[in-house]
């Protein structure tokens, strides 16, 4: 019998790791190719991984809520084979094995020649990071102030690797410290206190937490500004209403709203590309690909943002595929870490839960984001050659959220005053 290593897949692009939530086999249980055995999270979205063969579990290396790097052998499996081990191991290059051999010299001497402890840390670190920590004399305030990449702004490897970096780079200044008095201080960390008896306590699930961490993280690196524009959409209304029968026959698929707004932003970016644009420091990365992140509600009231690639390239029977497939799969929980990642835009329909307009937090990296409002029947001034008279049209508001570090008022107004454009010109006539 031969032994296969069963790894964390690459989860989609940027993303390094993933936490077990759920193992669905244990020790002992057979599996087929194809076959989930355990469920993963990344900061994007939750994940099934497969079983790449027939056989046995021999092993299962981690626990759930365990953090995993792609490429990391996460559970042993048995299978029927002639050679003594099946190799899918990872090669390493020769530097990285140097690296290697370093950091474990440097987690040797730290654990026979450092006495330092972090469990008065209010933080988590794990294992790797403390024993560098150690081997570094990094004291416990001063590896409290590292600030983390990793899940939840945890210290990774690489933050404590750069910091290390980064401060043997600096002139060496001494200090003489006071000894501080051994002293209990009471944590500041304790669970919530409800007013009165009839409240509930609810602690927020991991996506919530990181949906929670992103909005802040963004309101506090954005200079958010947003420009409002009022469309005439009744043409739009009209063609709808006339051909989505046809079009469910003729594609099978329904048509929304949502696929002819998202078409006419991906034209209006291709018109203003200093939109479709994302900020590093002090650079501007404009984006060759126009993909636009189409935000969802969950049925556990959360919020998903898949991205649809290449949006500028689709026609609307493409562009409402598009749409039905991302929702769908959202709604179900079967969206693939690829499926949100590499947004350059955002579209956010605020409008399917009644409202007129909102201020919408712009999706990191991204520099704009754009809240469909309602459709409501109001009246209005209809200018004729005729004459001017008061009617009933179909109108809603487009409500822009950009980023005043790099967008300024005109490129802010005019690309929302395009969409509008380009809806308000909309043919009554146009074919499916």
């Amino acid at each position: 019998m031969a032994k296969f290593e069963l790894k964390l897949p690459k989860m989609g692009e940027s993303v390094a790791e993933a936490t077990i939530t759920n193992w669905l086999k244990n020790v002992g249980d057979a599996v087929s190719i194809d076959e989930t055995i355990l469920e993963v999270a990344t900061d994007k979205v939750d994940s099934e991984v497969p079983s790449e063969v027939n056989g046995i579990i021999l092993e299962l290396l981690f626990n759930t809520n365990d953090i995993v790097k792609v490429g990391q052998t996460i559970a042993i499996i048995e299978v029927e084979g002639d050679s003594a081990e099946i190799t899918n191991t990872v090669t390493f290059s020769t530097e990285t094995k140097k690296a290697v051999a370093v950091l474990e010299d440097q987690i040797s001497n730290a654990s026979q020649n450092t006495s330092v402890s972090y469990q008065e840390s209010e933080k988590f670190y794990s294992p790797l990071v403390k024993n560098i920590a150690k081997a570094e004399n990094i004291l416990v305030s001063e590896l409290d102030s590292i600030s983390g990449t990793g899940k939840d702004g945890r210290v990774t490897k690489d933050d404590i690797l750069a910091y290390v970096k980064n401060r043997s780079e600096q002139p060496i200044q001494k200090s003489v410290q006071s000894p501080t008095p051994n002293i209990v201080q009471p944590s500041t960390q304790v669970a919530p206190i409800s007013v009165n008896g009839t409240d509930e306590i609810i602690e927020m699930d991991r996506m919530r937490k990181l949906i929670a961490h992103h909005m802040v993280e963004s309101l506090q690196t954005a200079a958010h500004v947003q420009s409002v524009i009022e469309v005439d959409v009744t043409n739009i209304v009209k063609w709808r209403d006339k051909v989505k029968n046809t079009f469910e026959k003729q594609e099978g698929e329904k048509l929304t709203f949502t696929p002819i707004f998202m078409e006419a932003v991906a034209k209006a970016l291709r018109d203003f590309p200093m939109m479709n644009i994302s900020v590093d420091g002090n650079y501007i990365i404009k984006k060759r690909n126009i993909n636009l992140g189409m935000a969802a509600a969950l049925p556990s009231g959360n919020l998903i943002v898949p991205v649809i690639k290449n949006a500028d390239q689709l026609n609307l029977v493409g562009m409402a595929k598009a749409v039905n497939d991302l929702a769908n799969r959202a709604r179900k929980g079967k969206l693939k870490p690829d499926d949100t990642q590499g947004g350059t835009f955002t579209v956010t329909n605020i409008g399917s839960f009644g409202s007129v307009f909102g201020t919408p937090i712009i999706n990191q990296p991204q520099v704009g984001i754009l809240a469909l409002g309602a459709i409501r029947k109001v009246p209005a001034v209809i200018e004729t050659p005729e004459g001017d008279f008061i009617g009933i049209r179909q109108k809603m508001f487009l409500t822009h959220s950009y980023d005043h570090r790099v967008v300024d008022g005109a490129l802010g107004g005019q690309f929302v005053q395009r969409v509008a454009q380009i809806l308000e010109s909309w043919d009554i006539n146009r074919e499916i």
